[in-house]
């Protein structure tokens, strides 16, 4: 089973990988947590896409680490990586969104995977949950995807709002809409307001379920993103230096046109993550209680 892993933001966010702080006393980051519980989970494959320019320093950090437990490929996201016709624009300089990175990877993932971020910490139940899905694909299935959805509650800070991805399911469990919307508990209850600005803020319950975008796609995925993206350039011509390819689009795109359907995974695991610089306390004392508890070996990879 193949995880892929979207790491080419982390130089951008954190200044190189020298400035990612550890999570552990062993200098352990979250991604090391992620792959971990991968490994128990059953995957046996990583594929990082990652910046060019940071490979050498991931290699030999994180990559060095976990080479002898799991087959580790690498591929590169480039803001030049762009369809025949088109060329990067004047001043564009941060690679096109997460559609991109998985596109990024086209000729190292070599069959049906799980993308998660770098710099979530997803949990244990939430691989379990993954690769139970992923297991249960058969030959045929192509456009059968899956996202692994987090109930509200277990995906927020307190040192201020969270994006999430609202997930609106029907009666059968498959997604039927995702509201990108920033969202913060105030007076007691969760307010979710919409990132469109035509949308009204609403409230939702704790166990309202939210992306973390942890989806699980079939190959052909991919090709799907290939064949999407110069439509996407062409229609984001007007906005050359910001425009993102971004994959909850993408899968808007396709189960709109009956081409594919997600269906809805929970998980009962909790979400850690710096989304601000008061966060990093909490995740640090989260996951040393983890270890403590005996749910991970000290040290992981010792």
């Amino acid at each position: 089973m193949e995880l892929v892993i979207l790491a080419a933001g982390m130089g951008s966010r954190f200044g190189g990988l020298k400035q990612i702080e550890p999570m552990d006393e062993y200098g352990n980051f979250i991604i090391d947590y992620s792959v971990y519980d991968a490994i128990e989970a059953g995957f046996d494959s990583v594929t990082f896409i990652v910046k060019e320019e940071i490979y050498e320093e991931f290699k030999n950090t994180i990559g060095k680490r976990i080479g002898n437990r799991i087959n580790v490929k690498y591929a590169f996201q480039k803001v030049d990586d762009l369809p025949k016709g088109f060329s990067v624009p004047e001043g564009r300089t941060k690679p096109w969104g997460t559609a991109h990175a998985i596109l990024a990877g086209r000729d190292v993932i070599s069959s049906d995977f799980v993308m998660i971020n770098a710099d979530d910490y997803y949990g244990k139940d939430a691989f379990k949950v993954a690769a139970d899905y992923l297991r249960s694909l058969k030959p045929g299935d192509e456009g059968k995807y899956a996202n692994v959805a987090f109930k509200v509650c277990n995906t927020m800070t307190e040192n201020g709002s969270v994006k999430r991805g609202i997930c609106i399911q029907d009666e059968k469990g498959k997604l039927v809409d995702m509201i990108e919307s920033s969202i913060e508990r105030k007076d007691g209850k969760i307010v979710a307001t919409p990132l469109e600005d035509d949308k009204p803020e609403f409230t939702i319950e704790d166990d309202c379920l939210v992306s973390m975008n942890m989806f699980i796609f079939t190959k052909g995925f991919i090709k799907e993103l290939e064949a999407r993206f110069p439509a996407f350039l062409r229609k984001n011509a007007n906005n050359p230096l910001k425009s993102e390819y971004l994959i909850p689009s993408v899968v808007s795109e396709l189960v709109e046109e009956n081409k594919a359907s997600v269906k809805l995974l929970s998980t009962s695991s909790v979400w850690y993550g710096v989304t601000y610089k008061e966060d990093k306390e909490n995740v640090v004392s989260s996951l040393k209680a983890l270890v403590d508890e005996g749910k991970y070996k000290k040290g992981l990879w010792k």
